[in-house]
């Protein structure tokens, strides 16, 4: 049987986009897959969606990238059945990067939806 510990262990938590998009690449969708089964093993937890951009951009542009990352990723789960009000979508924008530096290494890992 499934348990939430399981999601530490075997499921991602992050998904990965190209440069300037929030659209869902094929790799992010495999692992939103996952997700989403251990969501359908786990009724009762809900998620928080986040989204984050590299330091490219404005602020503001930034955390409007953020927020469509986030959306795109909880529209995805929800349309594979799990209820959008066990999600929550929130926008970083460039505000919490994963990896320091200014190098196309450090952006493409800083584009991102993580989920909590």
């Amino acid at each position: 049987t499934e348990t939430i510990e399981m999601l530490a262990v075997d499921v991602p938590d992050r998904v990965f986009f190209a440069y300037d998009s929030y659209s869902l690449a094929a790799s992010a969708q495999t692992t939103l897959n996952k997700q989403v089964k251990w969501l359908k093993a786990n009724p009762s937890v809900a998620i928080a969606v986040e989204g984050h951009a590299d330091e490219r951009g404005t602020r503001e542009y930034n955390l409007a990238l953020g927020q469509r990352r986030a959306e795109s990723v909880a529209d995805y789960i929800e349309l594979k059945g799990i209820s959008r009000s066990r999600l929550t979508v929130k926008s970083y924008g460039e505000e919490m990067p994963m990896t320091q530096g200014s190098n196309e290494r450090s952006w493409a890992r800083n584009r991102r939806a993580e989920i909590n």
